[in-house]
């Protein structure tokens, strides 16, 4: 068990972390579109970014302003996001990353690439919603059949089987 228990634990706090950067990050973009649209270069949106969600999210706030210090120690903008996803080690960074490297790279629009990754994440985040709704009624089924079931048989069955058990005892046998 001494073991067993520590990995386990490890396990799902990291789950814990993708999970709750994989809730945040469609977010995340969305600001840094805001920011970038504004005017602020992508170091200076990764900043403020950072500052902006760090209510919501500590723990993505901790990441981003981590990549942010990367960047400003000197370590180029490439290595510094490809770090952030080494990291977090959640697909969906690892796109954001690599669409964010090329966009530095090849020198397109970082608001245009960011405005497409950020409408692909909500879509993303919308069908994980609809797959989730779509397995509630899976797993309503045992605690319906086994819980409320018996006893919303018991309250509709109940008086008719005590009347019915007064009646036959009632009758004389033959």
């Amino acid at each position: 068990m001494g073991y067993y228990l520590p990995e386990i634990f490890i396990h799902l706090r990291t789950q814990a972390r993708v999970d709750e950067m994989r809730v945040v990050l469609p977010d995340v973009s969305d600001l840094l579109l805001i920011c970038t649209e504004s005017g602020l270069g992508l170091d200076q949106a990764l900043g403020r970014v950072s500052q902006e969600i760090s209510r919501s999210s500590p723990m993505v706030a901790a990441e981003f302003q981590l990549t942010n210090l990367e960047i400003r120690a000197g370590a180029s903008r490439s290595t510094a996001l490809r770090n952030l996803a080494l990291r977090v080690k959640l697909e969906d960074l690892s796109r954001f990353a690599a669409m964010l490297i090329q966009a530095d790279r090849f020198g397109t629009g970082i608001a245009t690439a960011l405005r497409i990754q950020s409408e692909t994440m909500r879509g993303q985040r919308m069908q994980r919603a609809e797959e989730a709704a779509a397995k509630v009624p899976t797993k309503m089924l045992l605690p319906l059949v086994f819980c409320i079931f018996p006893v919303l048989m018991t309250v509709i069955l109940g008086p008719a089987v005590i009347r019915l058990l007064s009646i036959m005892s009632d009758t004389p046998v033959q």
